[in-house]
Order: structure tokens, then sequence, then C-alpha cells
């Protein structure tokens, strides 16, 4: 008989817009946020072991950091330091590129390690763990729509968005957060935008709602790296391509389409023009994609 093991989903993370306010007295930005999830993401296993212990596979499992800085066996240790677990992450999101990607892994393991260790731990009882992990990994625990503020600490769960067709686009460079805020001049603000009192039912309602917003971390980003000027190009010159942006500080855009006939197209079209950057087909997804399963024979 095989061994049950708890398997988490870990959806890539979108800012549908990120405004930027002042700086707080903590040193961290205000920011207000729209965050949605796409149906690409990492993968996390959890199997019952005496210690916790870590392996990484995947195309981007050299970028993740081992030892103390791994954000999963930092959310395992916060979570009960005398339990132990066998995780394997498989890794297939770029890292330090907009998507959350460490973020959503911590999420994952907090997720997942609940269900594993019958610890019964509340989602507001996790959510105050994963602030303590960082500031996208509130938004990453819920992994469906929500709204954020603060530096990213608080979240609220927002009427549902469509499932609409997406392709996600990254350069293939490094983009620190840190230097993206270090170089922002001008900026939105907060207060500009509000959390959508109602389901936003088509991708035209998406539209709408988004008209007057931005993401200000673009212009300091595309000035760092120009490449991802590049990425945005190619995406409005897409057909069918209702909404572009960069996700998070970058260097990872995504394009909205009006249909999935137009991002397939789109996807195959830019990854053959540019074999070196990082293309996906993909979907915003529905609200339980990061939901716990467990696999295998009891």
């Amino acid at each position: 008989m095989s061994e049950r093991v708890v398997s988490v989903f870990a959806p890539a993370k979108l800012n549908l817009f990120l405004h930027v306010g002042e700086k707080r007295r903590d040193g961290f930005h205000a920011l207000e946020s729209l965050v949605a999830f796409a149906e690409t993401g990492d993968r996390l296993e959890f199997a019952p072991a005496r210690e916790v212990s870590l392996k990484v596979s995947g195309p981007f499992a050299s970028q993740v950091p081992r030892g103390e800085g791994n954000l999963v066996l930092k959310a395992a240790r916060s979570l009960n330091a005398a339990l132990g677990a066998a995780i394997a992450l498989e890794k297939n999101l770029p890292v330090a590129a907009g998507l959350g990607g460490g973020s959503a892994d911590a999420a994952a393991a907090l997720r997942g390690l609940n269900m594993l260790w019958h610890l019964d731990r509340s989602e507001s009882d996790l959510l105050e763990l994963a602030r303590s992990l960082g500031s996208d990994v509130p938004a990453c625990l819920l992994s469906r729509p929500c709204w954020m503020e603060g530096r990213g600490e608080h979240v609220v769960a927002t009427s549902s968005l469509p499932s609409l067709p997406a392709i996600l686009v990254n350069p293939g460079v490094l983009l620190p957060t840190a230097a993206v805020f270090a170089s922002l001049n001008a900026r939105t603000g907060i207060g500009t935008m509000r959390v959508p009192q109602a389901d936003l039912h088509t991708v035209w309602d998406l539209v709408a709602y988004l008209e007057d917003a931005e993401n200000d971390l673009e212009a300091p980003a595309c000035r760092l790296q120009p490449a991802i000027d590049e990425v945005l190009e190619a995406l409005n010159n897409e057909p069918g391509c209702v909404v572009t942006q960069m996700s998070g500080s970058g260097a990872t855009c995504f394009g909205i389409f009006e249909g999935r006939q137009f991002a397939l197209g789109a996807a195959e079209r830019i990854a053959l023009d540019h074999t070196h950057w990082w293309v996906r087909e993909t979907r915003i997804a529905p609200p339980d994609i990061g939901t716990p399963r467990w696999t295998g024979a009891a």
C-alpha cells in the first residue's frame, strides 16, 4: 500500500493592479492591489516523516534558496517546530519574477502541513502566521481573488472573478524587489481604487474596473530592465489581448484575452519569436485551486 501524502498546488499570484503609497514608519510602502491567481504554479507534496526535509525538483530548482533562508522550511517551523514531514517541491515558476512563487510555496506549506499534521488550525490562524513570513504570503494563503493592502499583510477575499484566458511572459531577467522600490518616483498612491462590490462576471467587467488602475512599479522596473517593455509591447500587439500588466515588482507580465483561441495563438507566436523567454498559456484560476488534497492509498 502506498503512503498517503498531502498534495497542494501553489498558484502564481497576479497583481491585476498595484498602487503604491508613501513609505511607512516600518520602512515598507503602503500598497493596494487586487490579486488573482493563475492555473500555472508550483506543486508541493507532504509525507509523514520524523524530521522536516525539503527536496526540490523542476525547471527552476537551482534558483530556490536552500537552508535557513527557504520560506517553505520557515513556514513548517512556524506552524509546528516539533513535527516532521518529507516535503517535495516541484518548482515550475521562475524566482524573483513578480509571481509570488516563494510566498505561494510557503502558503502551500502552511495549508498542506496543517492537513498532514491534523492541526485543524483556522484560516485566520494561518493568516497570522503568513503575515510573519512575508508580504505576499497572506494573499497566497487565500489563493483566491482578494484585496491586499498595508504592506500586503491585510487581505480580504473579494467577489469572484471570471475564469479568463491569459498568458504569462517572463524575459528571463532577475529583478530584486528592493531595487524596484528604490527606483520608484511617480506613484498613484492609495485610495483611488475600491474593493469590487459585485462579481466581475465577464472580461469586459474586469476591463472597466481596471480602467484607471495600473502597476506603479512597472515604470521603475522597465528602467532597470528594458526587456520588460519588450514583453509588454509583444502582448499589446496580440489580437484579443484586452489587459496587459506587469505583476508585482516584475519581471513577469501577463495578458488577459477575450477568448482562449487568442491566448493560445499569442503564446505560440511569442514563444517562437523569443525563444529565451518563459511563456505560459493559462487561465485566471477557480477559487479552490489551492485546496490541499490527500493522495495515495490509506
